[in-house]
């Protein structure tokens, strides 16, 4: 899988460096031959965080076209090539946010910096194709602690949409969000709170009020105001989540009911794991309240349910299910929710049979 290089015999003005730390390479890919290693640890962390994904691809990438070819053909090269450097590119930035979503921020950095690297190549150094790689190479850095190295990179994504008019409000409320969990991390509560509402507003002028998207801000604001010791502000926060929530995943089930067919996967692994993350939390948080309210903690559960239902992970689904089965009983005027929880254990265990 490697080899080892010898620096002294490479071409005068050509040095190899490390694909993580730029250093001087003195090991090589044997795979794809055009990726360099100061060390064979960083060989290992690049290939499980993503060169294992994109080796056969860069070997494709570097290939050149035949010599002697005509001009034609080498406009059709060059066509080619580039769509292979934009499917690089999406690979790494997936892979960077599936990382993210499991919180291994140290297999988070390979794809990141992979993802700015060859988005550079494709769109240039200052275009705001840039701006999601940095976003999460501040984010990975938050979660390691390196906060200084967070605000680096978000000072280049600010400065990157400030160069940019129009940007659309999509990479601006992820700006702000990512902004908000980096001040949150500093202790800087206020100014907190004020990027996650900017977050909430631009995620809402994109998506709607309701929408999934702009609950994550909400979200983001209740843990903020918990570490404020206001869990009023915070409950009333997660209850939007909720509702959210479980108003996106009935519309989905009732789709599938009405096809009667089998359900696609309706969200990617890191999709499903940061709902997963979201909603379990704010279960936790209603079943450690003082004054705990059964009715939310089953929506939750049976939010829960059939999010990894529509992951097609019908054992989850069966087990959130009884538990959203065991907190609706007792309680009066359920009857629709109660209905539903029947239906998906009913759907989960045929699943399992």
């Amino acid at each position: 899988m490697s080899a080892n290089i010898t620096p002294l015999a490479n071409p005068k003005g050509v040095k190899k460096l490390c694909e993580l730390c730029q250093k001087p390479a003195k090991l090589q890919c044997t795979r794809c031959l055009v990726t360099f290693y100061c060390n064979s640890d960083h060989q290992q962390t690049d290939w499980t965080s993503i060169h294992g994904k994109v080796c056969s691809l860069l070997v494709s990438i570097h290939t050149p076209a035949p010599f002697g070819t005509l001009q034609s053909d080498r406009e059709h090269h060059h066509k080619e090539t580039l769509k292979k450097q934009k499917h690089l590119v999406e690979i790494a930035h997936l892979e960077s946010q599936r990382w993210v979503s499991k919180k291994r921020f140290q297999d988070v950095l390979p794809a990141a910096l992979l993802f700015l690297r060859w988005a550079t190549r494709v769109h240039g150094s200052s275009a705001v194709e840039l701006v999601p790689a940095y976003l999460l190479l501040a984010q990975a850095n938050i979660g390691l602690g390196s906060l200084s190295q967070a605000h680096e990179y978000l000072s280049k994504a600010e400065w990157t949409v400030m160069k940019t008019p129009g940007c659309s409000h999509t990479v601006l409320h992820q700006l702000h969000r990512t902004l908000g969990r980096l001040h949150a991390a500093m202790g800087k509560y206020t100014s907190a709170l004020t990027h996650f509402a900017n977050d909430v507003y631009y995620a809402s002028e994109m998506f709607g009020l309701g929408s999934t998207v702009t609950s994550g801000g909400y979200f983001l604001m209740a843990d903020v105001f918990l570490k404020q010791n206001k869990p009023d502000i915070a409950q009333s926060l997660y209850t939007e989540v909720a509702n959210s929530w479980h108003t996106h995943l009935c519309k989905l089930m009732d789709g599938i009911s009405q096809s009667s067919t089998h359900p696609e996967k309706c969200f990617d692994e890191a999709q499903c794991v940061e709902a997963d993350q979201m909603l379990g939390c704010i279960l936790e948080f209603e079943e450690q309240c003082v004054k705990p309210r059964p009715e939310q903690s089953a929506m939750l559960a049976h939010s829960l349910a059939m999010l990894w239902l529509l992951c097609n992970n019908y054992t989850k689904a069966l087990e959130y299910g009884k538990k959203a089965e065991v907190l609706i009983q007792g309680l009066r005027e359920q009857n629709r929710l109660r209905e539903s929880i029947h239906n998906l254990l009913q759907y989960a265990g045929k699943q399992l049979e």
